[in-house]
């Protein structure tokens, strides 16, 4: 029997996912606030939901995709916990706090459901060709039921341990990712001003010891390495914005439990930088024009 999933957010990210279910064999009822986002999961095969509620109801697994956990726990439980059936599975895949994450997984085990926190990594064209990372927080049983879902949509599906700690995998992850940019942009913007070609350095810095992900999957320096939004005048990608956000999120994560991150910070307050100037839109590896001066 076809199981049916209730997806919530269709925005960039989760438009994509959305249509990975569909071609996956899973059966979609979807909702958005936008009507050019329903309108293109129908295109793919979803059936249009009136609201998150009617989404939910009778659904086998609600999966949701929003921008904060203030919208995560106002759906969550103002329509959902009401809607869904009892026994059915929650899949919040968007990128909040830890304590946001921990609190509603609390409650919707208290009304009956299983839940997960189950973040992701990949960005949109990752979205899209069904090929994310997930990084999952819940109870085994939980996560055994999710991963099916999960994996239609992703290449990697990882249990990170209890409640929350799909966020904090996130969050951790993000805030490296962050500082490690930045370091890359800040060296290649030192490199040309010592009168290093940018491809010369590429080539000595990627087989040796700087070497990064930053660097050799998604250079910010445009023409060098693999084709990445640098090429495409630092559209698409992962925004300045959300990059910005999960900053944030890394930053009051780590005050909440007393961690230092002289990195993390520094990374967000030039992502800040960045933001201000009206660049929060354009990929994040913009940074390298805004440490030239550019």
């Amino acid at each position: 029997m076809t199981q049916t999933i209730a997806f919530i957010g269709l925005g960039n990210m989760g438009g994509g996912m959305a249509a990975n279910l569909l071609k996956n064999g899973y059966a979609v009822r979807a909702f958005d606030l936008s009507e050019e986002a329903l309108a293109r999961a129908e295109s793919h095969g979803a059936v249009r939901a009136a609201s998150a509620a009617d989404a939910a109801t009778g659904a086998d697994a609600v999966v949701t995709m929003l921008p904060a956990g203030t919208h995560v726990e106002a759906v969550y439980t103002g329509e959902i916990f009401g809607a869904a059936r009892p026994g059915a599975l929650f899949l919040d895949c968007s990128t909040i706090d830890v304590a946001t994450a921990r609190r509603v997984s609390e409650a919707a085990v208290a009304a009956g459901f299983a839940m997960v926190d189950a973040p992701v990594s990949g960005g949109i064209a990752a979205a899209n060709g069904g090929t994310l990372t997930f990084m999952v927080g819940g109870t085994d049983t939980a996560f055994d039921s999710a991963r099916p879902i999960l994996s239609a949509m992703g290449k990697a599906v990882i249990h990170a341990g209890g409640a929350g700690n799909g966020q904090a995998a996130k969050i951790c992850n993000n805030m490296l990712l962050g500082a490690t940019m930045v370091a890359t942009c800040e060296t290649f913007a030192m490199a040309r001003k010592l009168g290093l070609d940018p491809q010369t350095f590429y080539d000595i810095s990627s087989v040796s010891s700087g070497q990064s992900w930053s660097m050799t999957s998604y250079c910010p320096v445009p023409g060098v390495g693999p084709q990445t939004p640098a090429d495409n005048g630092y559209q698409g990608g992962f925004a300045v914005g959300l990059m910005l956000k999960d900053l944030k999120l890394a930053g009051a994560a780590a005050a909440s439990v007393g961690a230092s991150v002289p990195m993390g910070n520094a990374a967000e307050a030039l992502y800040q930088m960045l933001a201000n100037q009206g660049e929060a839109a354009r990929d994040f590896s913009l940074m390298i024009e805004m440490l030239e001066g550019k």
